[in-house]
């Protein structure tokens, strides 16, 4: 196959796996190359994602690396062959890549946790909260640019009502919920949706109180998002500028599972923090 000039996240995550099985097996890329029948070149470009490989070569690759996790093996086979075509590749000349980047890995995540303390989560967001939030933006978008945005991000909400919904754990400060973007009309409005899709079987929404005397993270807001196993799983969090920052190292991922975890320790139960919602809600 030939090689990309722009690699997916995707893509380069299967060269980054792919590059600590070899280290791992204590084998130089040079080594590898020579083993497989490869020249060096090619081995540095497929563990940059620069190059598709198949589901056949990544199992002789395990192979070749001595790697006995048939789960992982078999997940990496999974991530072969080129970009995926989704509903995002419409979007890439109008959006930055991470964004594009966060819709895939969304895609084909087998669970998603997030948290949040000043803002709505953008897959619960309604069209007119969204919108008033992006009106924010800084500098700001033309009116092409924000519709651009606003339908990205409302698209981006189907992966929690498709055929096999993905399963969603929505952590929340009572901050969030309190954040009148677009007056209380629009603010009422959200929370009511908040309440309704909070009903769905795979989604989990639960509110950090202000009485709670604990807050983990610090305020920080991130998604968690898991995949097929535990080590190709992926934390992304949001930058000053507009992008998304994505983390898949082990001390990492173990960090934030740990923040995710303590701060559901100290959150309220669905049904309390529904309560707190419609509480809320009839206050505007």
């Amino acid at each position: 196959m030939p090689p990309s000039a722009a690699p997916t996240l995707r893509q380069q995550r299967l060269g980054t796996e792919l590059r600590k099985l070899r280290e791992h097996s204590g084998l130089t890329a040079t080594a590898a190359a020579a083993l497989l029948g490869l020249k060096q070149a090619q081995v540095s470009s497929i563990e940059a994602g620069r190059y598709a490989v198949s589901a056949d070569r990544v199992r002789t690759l395990a192979r070749a690396y001595n790697c006995g996790d048939q789960a992982l093996v078999e997940a990496l086979a999974a991530m072969t062959g080129g970009r995926t075509r989704g509903w995002w590749d419409a979007y890439r000349e109008h959006l930055p890549g991470g964004l594009i980047d966060l819709a895939e890995l969304e895609h084909h995540a087998v669970e998603l946790r997030v948290a949040l303390s000043l803002h709505i989560p953008a897959l619960l967001q309604t069209t007119d909260h969204a919108r008033s939030m992006l009106r924010e933006a800084v500098p700001p978008f033309r009116p092409y640019e924000l519709e651009h945005r606003l339908s990205y991000r409302i698209k981006r909400q189907e992966i929690l009502h498709r055929a096999a919904p993905l399963p969603y754990t929505a952590l929340l400060h009572e901050a969030a919920l309190r954040m009148q973007y677009g007056g209380p009309d629009i603010a009422r409005a959200q929370l009511a949706h908040l309440l309704e899709v909070s009903e769905q079987d795979n989604v989990t929404l639960r509110v950090i109180p202000f009485t709670s005397p604990h807050f983990p993270g610090n305020g920080q807001s991130f998604d968690y998002a898991a995949g097929p196993v535990p080590q190709l799983d992926t934390v992304q969090l949001d930058t000053h500028h507009g992008g998304c920052e994505f983390l898949d190292a082990e001390a990492q991922l173990a960090k934030y599972r740990t923040v995710l975890d303590r701060m559901e320790s100290c959150a309220l139960e669905p049904a309390g923090s529904r309560k707190v919602i419609e509480s809320i809600k009839q206050g505007l």
